[in-house]
This record gives C-alpha cells, structure tokens and sequence, in this order.
C-alpha cells in the first residue's frame, strides 16, 4: 500500500509508516501493548516464515489493513526463527508510560536484530559465533574488518587476493557480510551467505580512522599497530569504518565491550584454504553434520565460550612454536599433576561469562546472567588453588589473568536472590536485606496475603454465604465473587465490579482501600528494583575490561582442561617441535576414524624431510590410503593448536601451510565440472605449496581420459617434489607412476595393502614399501555390490586386456617427448579389436554389410 498520502491514514498507521520509510527493507516489529503487530507486506512475509495467522483488521486510507502479530513475552522464539532464515527486523517500541501518554504513545526503533549483531541469549548458538564481517576492496587486496558481537572482539585482516580472501570467509564463516555496492565484489562472493551491499562511501579510509579514533577515543591508532600506513592497514581500517557505521545504524547505542582492536596478520597462522578446510572436515562433514568430526572428538569443554575459543584454534593453526610449546606444556603439567578432574568439576558450574558481560554492558542483562556472573565469581578460588600447585608459564599467566574479585562476588551473592526471577519485570531479583526500602515495600504486598484470607473469613461469617470467594486478577484488582444464585444476598454496600457467566464479582471501600495501598506498594517496589538493577550494572560495568580478561582466561583454561582430558583418555603423546625440516610421525592414528571403528585401528609411520619430499601411495579402494593421508594433516594440525596428537611419537618441523585436494564434485552454482573443480584446486596447490608446506593429492586426473589424466597426474607430481619441493602424500592408481622414484630421489613408493581370503578381501590398513602389486578394483566393486553379470563381463575384459602383449612403458623425458600418447595399456590394433567385436550370428544382412566397409576402412 502507498504511504505517500499521510493525511489519509490514522494517526497510528502514520507513526507505522514513518518508522518503516527508515527501515524498508527489513521487517518491522511494531509494539502494541503486548504484542508485536506487522502490516501489510511484512505481514504477509510473516505469516509466511512463521506460519501464523494473517488477519485484515480495521481501515486506514480507505483499505484494510493486513496484520500479523506475535506475543511481546514470546518474540525471542520467533525473532529466532526469522534470523536463522537470514531476516533482519527492526524493533519499534513504545516510548515512555501509555498511561501518562496524552493522545498516541510515542514509538520509534529502538534497536535492528540482523544476523551479524545477535547478543540476545535466545537467539545465539551457545557454542559457535555469530560474527558481522565487512570487506574492502583495493587494487591491491581485500581489507577485512569482523566483530563478534556477543562476545566483545572487533578483528582486523587483510587478503592479498580472492582465493584468500575465500579462505578467510571459510575460517571466519560470517552470519553477515558487509560489501560495498560493486558489481565485482558482489560476483566473487555471490556463494556467500547474509550478503549486505552498502553505499561505496562508507568503505572509506579517511572516514575509518576518524571513526576509530572517536570510537575508542584514542589521539591515534598506533596502539592497534594501524600507524604505518601501508595498504593493507588502509584497506582494513575502510572495512572497520564501514562496520562501525553499520553498528551504530542497528544497536543505536555504545557499545563499551569492544574495548579493543586486534590485528591478524596472515603469516601468523598455518595457511588452510576453503577447500583444505572441507576435506579436512574440521568441524563439518560434506553433509553439514558435526558429528564425527575433529571438533566433535576433541571438544569436551565445559563452558560454551571455551568451545568457540577452541573452534577459533582448530580453524587458526599458530606457526609460532614458543606459543604452542607453553600449550602442551601446559597439557603436560595438568595431567602430570592429575588436575583434569577438579578443574572439569569446577568449569561445570561456570557459564557463558563472556557472553554476560555483553549484555552487562549493552545494559541488556536479565537477572540470570548477573547471578550466573556472581556464580562464576565465587568459583574463582577454588580455581586458582588448583592451579597454583601447577609449575607451566601459561598456566601461571591464565591463573594471573582471572583476577581477584572478592568484593564484587560477595556484593553480588549480598545483592541477589540465590535462584532471581527470569524477568526484571516480575520483581525478586534482589535479596531479602540487602535494600530496607524494598524490604518494607514487600512487607506490604506480602501482608496482602494474610489480609485476604481474614477478611473472606469475615465476609463469609457476615453475610452467610459459604461460597463467597476473594481474588485478585491483573485486569479488574481485587473482588469478592459471589456465584449467581447468591448474588441476590449480597449486602447494601457492596459495589457490583464486574459480572461472569456463573458469578458476580463486588468490591467494598475496605477493599478498594486495601487495593490501593497494596498495588502502589508493588508497582513501588518494582521501580525500587529496577533502580537498584541499574546501579548494579553501573558497578559492573566499572570493572567490564578486568572481567573480560577474567572470562577468556577461564576459557583458555578450559580448553588446555579439554587438551588434557582427551590426551589421557585416547593415549595421545606429546608432540614435538623441531626448528629444522622433517615430519617423524611413529605409529600415527586417525582422530575420527579410530573412535567410530569398532576394530582397532592399525597404526602407521610417516617420515618426511631432507632429501625425501614425496609418498607416492598406490593400493586398493578402501584399503585405507585416504585414511591415511587426512591423519598425519590432522595430526600436525593439532600440534600447532597446542593439543596432544594420537601417535607415539610425533616430531614436526615448521609448516607454513596445509593444502588438499582429496574428492571434488561439481560446482553447480559457477558453472564447473567436477574436473573443473578438481583441477582448480590442484592450481591453487602448485602455485602456493613452498617446502614448508604439507599437500595431500588424491586420484589427480581421474576426471578425464586415461592418457590425459596419467600425464597430468606425473607432472604435478614432478612438479610438487622438484619445483615446490613441498612435503607430499600423492596417492594415485596409475601404477605407471611408480617408476617415479627410479628418476626422482625425493619420492618413495609406499602402498597400502589387501589380502584376498577365498571369496573375500581383508583390507590390511597397514602402509608398507613398495608399490601395490594390484588395484583388487573388481573385488571392491563386489563388496559394493555389483550386481553378477556386470561382473562376470568384467572380468572377461579384463583378461583379454591382461593377455595382451604390452610394450614396457617407459617414464624417461626421452619417450614423453615423443608425440605418441602413454597410457594404462598400449593402443590395440584397431582392426583385430573391430573383427572381436562382431557377433556374425546376430546380424542382418544389411549390417553385415555394413561392418564389412567398416572393416576395410580400418585395414
């Protein structure tokens, strides 16, 4: 409906459209009395994303209105669901008392709920982030800006270009992304999800610093590291700017939790791509499950701000040792020291401290975050005594770092009920003797009890009606109710309030008196306690930034608590690192795979380094060698997050990235095939793998013909060990590149084997020297089930190719310079193959005819 024509709407529906003018494109929650009422399109878009009714209510300029509301006391469930569908809506609320209110109370948006900037408890994930990106984009790279919210950390990076910029959205994997209105920006991150364009200027770095600089009323920003004026500084400060903009727009208020600036440079971690972190499989499966993943085995924390600080590791590896060795030095001690069990006992009965303290300062808090703040408080003690027998670094600086807050936790245990009510609004939030002013007050409403139960005794012994009943509901106060056959003997002075189907309800001046006294009592005591509420927030805001560091340090503790939990339960060693090249991995097992296999899980070696570069990895289907590949990547990347590793022994030398490239399947959306896929990937390997770098290829040039995909298949791995000279599992089934290793020094043929036991095949799992003598394809095939004729045939086929004669194939430059193709099997004579293929019974004697030219054109 048009809204240009103001005069012709009511006064309220003018208010409406003034507010949604300034929010046109999200949905508008518009506050009457209890509930939240949408109209007309968001109505409609409502009822649809919500299933509730839409209704036609009333008429304003002429038309009906349609609307669709929601429960005010209920909205967090449906705000909920509108977020996880990637809405935003904008809340308008009343402003100030209706009761006061002379004509129309005031409304107007107090606040935009947008995937990117959720603090509310009811609408967060306890356990993953929920972060607001902004990107920027200059000749020379990608700035990027991210706040989490929630939690209080604003972050800063910068991509050299758009396959770092996409590893960078795969690790952040943002609810909300901030670009500027430009048609090449958009394109590249068409696939992403929450897309926001916002106007060009925004993303401006000029604009940036000074909004920086007025944010966190600094003279400069050199205390962030953002003084050296180099592009990548530039372009990330534009995205801050732009973020921060966005902030202000949606929160309409300070937010004194994002106290601080962090930078993130690139070469501080372990470089993993998006497609690195998919076959790797993190914390998701393909199928988007985390069930039997690494995140699922390896997370046992027990507050939920330690499992997202441990999802942030997992997918941000650090290179630098000296801060991983203070990790598992720090795993050693607490289980050296037997300290898994107390600490895991205490960390049970601590909350999302970080998360309170958002909501603390936004002034946003509900009397259970402040309680569960005070419970989280009162257990530091305990804390600290068990970690002060410990003898770690980091252990020492995390117990240093919770703090002592012995005054704050006895004024919260003083100030608060032990179990306060959900809702501030409900009242018993404060403890009996800690305020005497609301002592007295509830002394009043508390008495009202007492008070109505003498006076129904009176009543009823006064007028002789037994059934006459005293209550009290929100809309009509206090009554005395009489059931309809003995109304008629109600007394003179009693005054007739309010008439049911069955009863009468009346009141008396004692009563109305009474009424009057209580309920200013209540409503007293509720605005006591909402006084009282906002000077308790004043006072923990006062100590916001010690608090903070107080919750990640109980973080941190946790998840080296969790490090420590798995290393003794799962028989995980210590690894180990060297500054010099090599990975030495003795009798190494999967993380995932060993904890879902009901069979032990064999164990196997990996030794890299010097002069050796390439495994050259030949065997069966199934046999295990994709097993075998994915654990050793998973085992160094939990050594450099600081964790314990499922092997023996482990030794790792400097890694300065993790590159995949294991299945592929098509990219649908732009258009590639699954070669397509799997050769962008392995691009992206041979241009960024150096000799720090831990690359697994899987199957390379399986998606195309056999000549084409061997050839592509040996110079990528030639490539890999001379040119990239990066540490390489190349598993393949050309067995034609085993001969590799007789040109190649740096690559060694190893193989995983299988045994066949009568009609059956035993995967043995266990690597050992050599190539593969065979691939057991057809064997694998009847374990999958083919049906019999299709398998009999194959075998058939098979033995005709086997008994073939075979020229040697040769893999020295010499024979690939020649033009001739090389293959699986040396090309056949075409006219003997044709004659073969002819079944002479089975042909009329127009196609009889016809092979026969056929025949003499291949002569």
């Amino acid at each position: 409906m048009s809204s240009n024509d103001f005069s012709q709407h009511t006064p309220l529906m003018r208010q409406f459209f003034s507010a949604k003018a300034e929010y046109p494109d999200v949905l508008l929650f518009f506050r009457m009395g209890d509930f939240y009422e949408l109209f007309y399109d968001d109505a409609r878009k409502a009822a649809r994303l919500l299933d509730i009714t839409l209704t036609q209510r009333g008429q304003s300029g002429g038309n009906a209105i349609p609307m669709a509301g929601v429960p005010y006391h209920a909205a967090d469930g449906y705000l909920a669901r509108l977020v996880a569908l990637g809405e935003s809506v904008a809340i308008c609320e009343q402003i100030g008392d209706p009761a006061l209110a002379k004509g129309l109370v005031e409304r107007k948006v107090v606040r935009v709920i947008t995937p990117g900037t959720l603090t509310d408890e009811a609408l967060l994930d306890h356990r993953r982030e929920q972060l607001l990106l902004a990107v920027s984009q200059t000749k020379l790279g990608y700035g990027l800006a991210w706040a989490d919210v929630a939690a209080g950390r604003f972050q800063l990076s910068f991509a050299d270009d758009a396959e770092q910029l996409g590893a960078e959205l795969a690790r952040l994997d943002p609810a909300e992304i901030l670009i500027p209105d430009s048609d090449e920006l958009a394109n590249i991150l068409k696939s992403s999800k929450g897309l926001r364009r916002r106007p060009v200027w925004y993303f401006d770095t000029e604009t940036g610093t000074r909004q920086l600089l007025q944010f966190f009323s600094v003279a400069d920003l050199s205390g962030f590291g953002l003084n050296d004026g180099s592009p990548a500084n530039a372009a990330a400060i534009a995205a801050a700017g732009a973020l921060l903009g966005y902030l202000e727009e949606t929160q309409k208020q300070r937010l004194p939790h994002l106290s601080s600036l962090q930078w993130e440079a690139a070469a501080d971690a372990i470089a993993m791509n998006a497609a690195t972190r998919r076959h790797l499989e993190l914390d998701e499966r393909f199928d988007g499950q985390s069930q039997h993943t690494l995140l699922g085995v390896l997370d046992t924390t027990c507050s939920p701000m330690a499992g997202r600080l441990l999802r942030r590791w997992l997918h941000r590896p650090l290179r630098d040792s000296q801060i991983i060795r203070m990790r598992h030095q720090a795993v050693a001690e607490l289980i050296d020291r037997q300290m898994i069990g107390p600490l895991s006992a205490v960390f049970h009965g601590i909350g999302d401290l970080e998360r309170m303290l958002t909501r603390i300062a936004l002034r946003s808090a509900r009397p259970r975050d402040l309680s569960g703040l005070r419970d989280g408080l009162l257990r530091l003690p305990e804390i600290e005594a068990i970690l002060q027998a410990a003898n770690a670094p980091r252990l020492y600086e995390l117990c240093t770092a919770l703090g002592r807050h012995p005054d704050l936790a006895a004024h919260l245990q003083q100030a608060l009920m032990l179990q306060p009510a959900v809702l501030l609004r409900d009242g018993g939030v404060f403890a009996t003797g800690f305020d005497a002013e609301l002592d007295e007050l509830r002394v009043l409403s508390t008495n009202a009890d007492q008070f109505l139960i003498d006076l129904e005794v009176r009543e009823k012994a006064a007028t002789g009606i037994a059934t006459l009943k005293v209550g009290y509901n929100r809309v009509h106060g206090y009554y005395i109710e009489i059931s309809k056959g003995q109304a008629e003997k109600a007394p003179a002075h009693y005054t007739r309030r309010q008439t049911l189907t069955g009863a009468e309800r009346f009141i008396t001046e004692e009563l109305k008196a009474f009424e009057d006294k209580v309920l200013s009592a209540r409503e007293r005591a509720l605005a006591r306690e909402r006084f009282l509420y906002e000077q308790l927030l004043d006072r923990l805001n006062n100590d916001l930034q010690t608090l903070k560091a107080c919750a990640q340090a109980l973080a941190e503790c946790d998840v080296l608590t969790a490090f420590a939990e798995r290393a003794e339960a799962l028989n995980w060693c210590r690894p180990q690192f060297s500054d010099t090249d090599g990975i030495r991995i003795r009798r190494g097992r999967h993380p995932v795979v060993e904890q879902v296999r009901e069979q032990a899980f064999e164990p196997n070696d990996l030794i890299l380094g010097g002069e050796q570069r390439m495994l050259l990895i030949t065997g069966p289907n199934m046999g295990g060698k994709s097993t075998y590949m994915r654990q050793n990547a998973l085992i160094i990347l939990l050594a450099y997050i600081g964790s314990f590793v499922p092997a023996e022994s482990a030794e790792i030398g400097p890694i300065d990235r993790i590159l995949t490239r294991i299945g592929a399947g098509d990219d649908l959306a732009r258009g590639q095939s699954t070669f397509m896929v799997e050769m962008a990937e392995t691009s992206f390997i041979l241009r960024n793998a150096s000799p720090q770098s831990f690359v697994l290829m899987d199957e390379i040039g399986r998606g195309t013909s056999t000549y084409d995909g061997l050839a592509l298949a040996q110079a990528c791995a030639e490539a890999l060990c001379d040119g990239n000279r990066a540490y390489c599992l190349f598993a393949t089934h050309y067995f034609e590149l085993t001969a590799l290793p007789e040109s190649h020094a740096g690559i060694r043929n190893v193989h995983l084997d299988a045994v066949e036991h009568g009609d059956q095949l035993v995967f043995m799992h266990a690597v050992k020297d050599g190539p593969a003598n065979r691939s057991f394809g057809l064997q694998v095939a009847s374990l999958a089930g083919l049906p019999k004729p299709v398998l009999t045939r194959a075998k058939q086929v098979l033995m005709k190719l086997e008994n073939k004669p075979q020229q040697p194939l040769s893999l020295n430059p010499q024979t690939l310079e020649q033009p001739a193709q090389i293959g699986l099997f040396v090309a056949e004579d075409a006219l003997a193959n044709a004659v073969d293929a002819l079944s002479p019974d089975e042909l009329t004697p127009k196609q009889a005819l016809e092979a026969l030219y056929r025949l003499k054109q291949l002569r």
